[in-house]
């Protein structure tokens, strides 16, 4: 064989094994053809199993807190959670008390309905639901449709449900329907008595009338109820259901009659309907208590159609809206000249046909040559000219204190809203020129009320009763609680109030101005007043027409009832005797046949209207 030659830098083959360490040579060897797998030494195995358990325990420990926690201490709250999901609170509607007139009659009284609303994120299938309310609702499938699957969780479907559909909608059990509670109130007399009655809104608070001025007693206090409700906000028959009772309103019986205050409307809407008369008011009152039985203006309203009623209709102005009185106030003047002693029934006064008063001149209705008129004649003529001859007799300031104690310039605080106290201004301001007209009713504004209660106070016998026109309210329980009963104030004596009831009966006796003020069978007292009206377009009274008025009381001899009425004229010069006289005794004929009053048992005097003036 060729020899290799010798590398010097390789190392020599070894010919003999390798040595074994100590180790190796106790280690097994492997079988050829397996993998070599190095194993853990039970130091490191037993830390690791150590480990692991601890973690295990932990995640244990953890759970069994969370449990505990959910369980134990947070179960209460997440029970009470899950159960407030499924409750619901309605308000349990309190029913509004009635309003009654003398006789129990309803004005005005509520009834149980519904409002019926939609959770569209509840309603499982608006077309079949919309179907099985079309017909019980009055609405078209089409409305209800989009009210069910409108936006939102709150769609009103239908307002003032009767009861008898409500339970056939609660015995359908629709999902996402549910029913509240929305008394309806109602007004079966319409019209009748609807000034004095009002009106409520909608969200059943008192607006007008004696709605507003008793509203807190009629109102009574809403409960609520809370129901568990299951899918569909359906209560569940075994759920919780809790009830805190409403307590409904007191009722409120008023001193109206149903019956007068119908004739009295109806006489009204007879003179509003004759071209003339645009606007007429009308007061009836019980002459020995201040008691209004009949109250009305045309024309009215009907509290059921407040909310589409011109809102200038919706007053009551009987009480608020106010006008120059003319005439009728020199019963005011003439008691105060009577009263102080300036005069008497037949006091005989040289009564010219016109009287300077400042920068004006005031004259009778007709200028006229020197008349020798009685005070009573005066009266009974209207005269102007003495009116202010016998008010300078008493004097400006004494004349006003007079007007206010009769009640003018001041609220007469009758139970109603909106009162006006009229106008009266110090006399300490008065001019000369309406120094001489407030005497005879002019420069001084009142309501028909005040001009009723200033006639009830000589009726009365001198004393002044504040009118009212509420009698008692009636709890739920039935404890019925009378109104306070004002006391009087005694304003004339005795003596002056039956004088000035003679001069007044002259008024529609034989030579007065208000022969159409007489009613058959009856002694009448009262006074005309035609008044002029300012015409709005020029600020003056050019043109503006007259208010004319007629207030008095029957029987003359033994007074009962007061009346007074007002009717604006804007287009006509037709005089207080002439127009509201024939309104006047035909209300009072009615209310004394109605009470079974008893005619007059004595013959009306003789009069004496003139007489033979002393000579300066």
């Amino acid at each position: 064989m060729p020899h290799r030659p010798t590398d010097p830098t390789r190392r020599p083959v070894r010919t003999t094994p390798p040595r074994r360490t100590s180790t190796e040579a106790l280690r097994p060897r492997r079988a050829p053809g397996t993998r070599r797998t190095r194993g853990l030494s039970p130091t490191v195995r037993t830390r690791r199993n150590r480990w692991g358990l601890g973690v295990l325990v932990v995640l244990l420990v953890a759970v069994a807190t969370k449990l505990v926690v959910l369980q134990g201490i947070d179960g209460t709250a997440y029970a009470q959670a899950a159960e407030s999901d499924r409750m619901r609170v309605f308000d349990i509607a309190a029913i509004r008390g009635a309003v009654l007139d003398r006789d129990g009659n309803p004005l005005a009284y509520t009834v149980e309905a519904s409002k019926v609303v939609a959770d569209p994120t509840v309603v499982e299938d608006p077309d079949r639901t919309a179907l099985a309310l079309t017909t019980l609702l009055g609405v078209p499938v089409d409305q209800l449709t989009d009210d069910l699957t409108a936006s939102g969780r709150y769609s009103v479907l239908a307002e003032h449900v009767d009861t008898a559909t409500s339970d056939q909608i609660t015995a359908l059990e629709l999902p996402g329907i549910v029913l509240e509670d929305q008394p309806t109130r109602l007004y079966p007399a319409g019209t009748v008595g609807g000034q004095v009655v009002g009106f409520i809104g909608r969200d059943g608070d008192g607006l007008a009338g004696i709605e507003q001025r008793y509203d807190d007693q009629l109102s009574g206090t809403d409960g609520t109820r809370r129901v568990e409700v299951g899918a569909g906000g359906i209560p569940i028959p075994s759920g919780i259901d809790e009830s805190t009772p409403a307590v409904d309103g007191s009722d409120v019986t008023l001193t109206i009659d149903e019956d007068l205050q119908y004739t009295v409307q109806q006489r009204l809407a007879t003179e509003c309907s004759n071209g003339q008369t645009t606007r007429g008011s009308a007061v009836v009152m019980e002459a020995h208590t201040g008691r209004v039985v009949a109250m009305a203006t045309c024309p009215g309203y009907d509290p059921s159609q407040a909310s589409t009623t011109d809102p200038d209709l919706l007053g009551n102005p009987a009480i608020s809206d106010v006008f120059e009185p003319g005439s009728v106030m020199k019963a005011v003047t003439l008691s105060a000249a009577i009263e102080d002693g300036h005069a008497t029934p037949d006091t005989v006064l040289s009564v010219n046909g016109h009287i300077p008063a400042g920068d004006v001149v005031v004259t009778d209705a007709h200028d006229h040559a020197p008349v020798d008129w009685t005070v009573t004649g005066i009266l009974a003529k209207s005269s102007n000219v003495g009116t202010i001859m016998l008010a300078r007799e008493v004097g400006d300031a004494r004349l006003e204190q007079y007007m206010r104690a009769f009640g003018l310039g001041s609220t007469t605080g009758i139970e109603l809203p909106g009162e006006s106290a009229g106008i009266l201004q110090d006399s300490a301001d008065w001019t000369a020129s309406r120094a001489a007209n407030v005497p005879i009713g002019q420069g001084v504004s009142v309501t028909a009320l005040q001009m009723a209660s200033v006639y009830q106070t000589i009726a009365n016998g001198g004393v002044r009763i504040p009118p009212r026109i509420v009698e008692s309210t009636t709890a739920p329980d039935g404890t019925v609680t009378p109104e306070p009963q004002p006391e009087g104030t005694r304003v004339i004596s005795e003596s002056t109030a039956q004088q000035m009831a003679y001069m007044l009966e002259a008024v529609v006796g034989p030579g007065g101005t208000a022969p159409l003020g007489e009613v058959p069978g009856f002694r009448v007292a009262g006074k005309t007043g035609t008044a002029q009206r300012a015409n709005p377009e020029c600020g003056c009274y050019s043109g503006g027409g007259y208010f004319t008025t007629f207030v008095g009381f029957a029987p003359a001899d033994d007074p009962q009832y007061v009346i007074a009425v007002d009717l604006e004229r804007p287009n006509s010069d037709a005089e207080g005797g002439q127009v509201a006289a024939p309104v006047f005794a035909d209300l009072m004929q009615y209310v004394l046949a109605a009470d079974d009053v008893v005619p007059s048992g004595s013959p009306r005097p003789d009069f004496q209207l003139t007489g033979t003036a002393p000579t300066n």
